[in-house]
């Protein structure tokens, strides 16, 4: 879509992207920390380096340059770039080791604009260093430039001598050849005008002698002498925090973005629903609200699309004991899938994830499984990943242990198991495991609900009905009066 349509949109992808690096603040942090304290070190490992300049007016050595044309932004007719070149050479690096009578580093020679001025830049260890060596180029390249021009000069003074001889010895043979011929005839005339062209050559020829012969071969001044710099040019303390920082930064971005991408570990509720998309009803993962059941209750019956829910855990080692209550609450009845018919039945499926035990493709294999039966998910409910005794997240239910230590417990009336829902039972409608199925504590060893022939279930002669319960090495017993309930106790048969 356009991106006018959405003017928030920036905003949005903004909030996502800090909200992925406050997820992954462990690893952007580090990696930032790391770019500094790289930054810092390197700071502190890199030796001190001084930089000293001299700036040098280039003049016109009165002799044939390379002309620059003069605009309006180059208003000078040197070519100034061709002059850095110059200073840079190996030519006046040889004659700058001459005047130091060493090797001298590299030289960085720009040009302002707008100037006929070189400035001549050494870097070195030592103020001292920098400061002669860039000495040595400037004097170097002056006395380079007046070698040349000088060259040039002696060049062109040779070059008009050796001409206006060869002019004068020409002019020497035509004068012979007019005192020679009769004035008047075609020979005479001829060989005057011919005296008169040489005549101009000498002249002109020696006006150009004579003027070079008094130029003045001027290079360049020395305008700002280089002095020993105070403070070291490099490192510089904001180029290397300032690197490393953004080298942090890009870094962690990256780290942070890459682990957020490859981690699926659900660690919070926000976590189901950027990884998975599934609405988190309620949170049970720690102290819970008095009204969270409550909010649940209400999520479920406005999203269920019937009265039967199939509630599913993922791991499945985390059992459903945490949304049990909400049976009562909301009136419909809990599958959890323990038997075979549940999933037929299901008219809704409610996940229960266990956070920091579950990860996103386990919980998009469930999705998948309920959608490949056609049952619609209402949405999940997160709770604490630490299993304890296979009865669900601890805190949320009691194991065994914790039930039996709590002392006498008492027992089932006769059929009491019978009327409870199958899901609590075993195969034959009693008690699985010696536990009660109304509670899930442990009953006495050798009880259990079902009556014994003759007897009445929790009953002993001559005695209040009652159980024994086993506790240690001592037996106590529990006595339950029941009221308004005279009626004989009927025995149960074998048949």
């Amino acid at each position: 879509m356009s991106p006018d349509l959405h003017p928030h949109r920036s905003g949005v992808d903004l909030a996502e992207h800090v909200s992925l690096l406050r997820r992954r603040k462990v690893v952007f942090l580090l990696c930032l920390l790391t770019g500094v304290l790289g930054g810092g070190a390197l700071l502190r490992l890199t030796p001190p380096s001084y930089t000293a300049t001299t700036q040098v007016l280039v003049a016109a050595t009165g002799v044939q340059e390379q002309p620059n044309q003069v605009t309006g932004r180059q208003r000078e007719a040197l070519n100034l770039d061709t002059e850095a070149q110059i200073a840079q050479s190996a030519v006046v690096a040889a004659k700058a080791a001459a005047l130091l009578k060493a090797t001298p580093s590299p030289a960085e020679v720009t040009v302002p604009p707008n100037s006929s001025v070189l400035s001549i830049a050494v870097t070195e260890t030592t103020p001292a260093r920098a400061a002669a060596q860039s000495r040595a180029y400037a004097q170097a390249y002056l006395a380079h430039r007046a070698e040349t021009a000088q060259a040039a000069l002696t060049t062109q003074l040779q070059a008009l001598l050796t001409k206006l001889k060869q002019v004068n010895k020409s002019m020497a043979k035509v004068v012979e050849e007019l005192a020679e011929l009769r004035k008047g005839t075609a020979e005479h005339t001829i060989a005057g005008q011919r005296q008169n062209v040489l005549s101009r050559q000498v002249y002109s020829l020696t006006m150009k002698y004579d003027a070079l012969k008094t130029v003045a071969v001027t290079p360049g001044y020395v305008i700002s002498q280089a002095a020993e710099p105070t403070s070291p040019s490099s490192p510089s303390l904001p180029l290397y925090l300032g690197s490393g920082l953004m080298l942090g930064l890009l870094t962690g971005a990256a780290a942070a973005y890459g682990r957020d991408r490859l981690d699926t570990s659900l660690r919070a509720p926000c976590d189901v629903e950027r990884l998975t998309g599934l609405p988190v009803l309620a949170d049970l993962s720690g102290p819970a609200a008095p009204s969270a059941m409550h909010d649940l209750a209400s999520s479920v019956v406005a999203a269920c699309p019937g009265s039967s829910l199939l509630v599913r855990a993922v791991p499945p080692s985390l059992g459903t004991a945490a949304v049990e209550p909400l049976g009562g609450r909301a009136r419909i009845e809990l599958l959890d899938g323990s038997d075979v018919g549940d999933l037929a039945r299901a008219e809704g499926a409610l996940l229960v994830v266990g956070l920091t035990a579950a990860r996103a493709a386990d919980v998009a294999l469930a999705v998948r499984h309920l959608e490949r039966h056609g049952v619609p998910l209402v949405g999940a409910v997160t709770v604490g990943g630490v299993v304890t005794a296979g009865r669900g997240p601890a805190g949320l239910l009691g194991d065994a242990s914790a039930a039996s230590s709590v002392g006498p417990l008492p027992a089932l009336p006769d059929g009491a198991a019978a009327d409870l829902p199958s899901s609590r039972q075993g195969a034959t409608g009693r008690p699985v495991n010696g536990m009660s199925p109304v509670t899930g504590d442990v009953l006495s060893p050798g009880k259990s609900s079902g009556a014994s022939p003759g007897k009445a279930p929790g009953r002993s002669a001559g005695k209040a009905p009652g159980v024994a319960v086993s506790h240690g090495n001592a037996t106590e017993q529990v006595r339950r009066t029941e009221a308004a309930d005279t009626s004989p106790i009927p025995q149960v048969s074998d048949t």
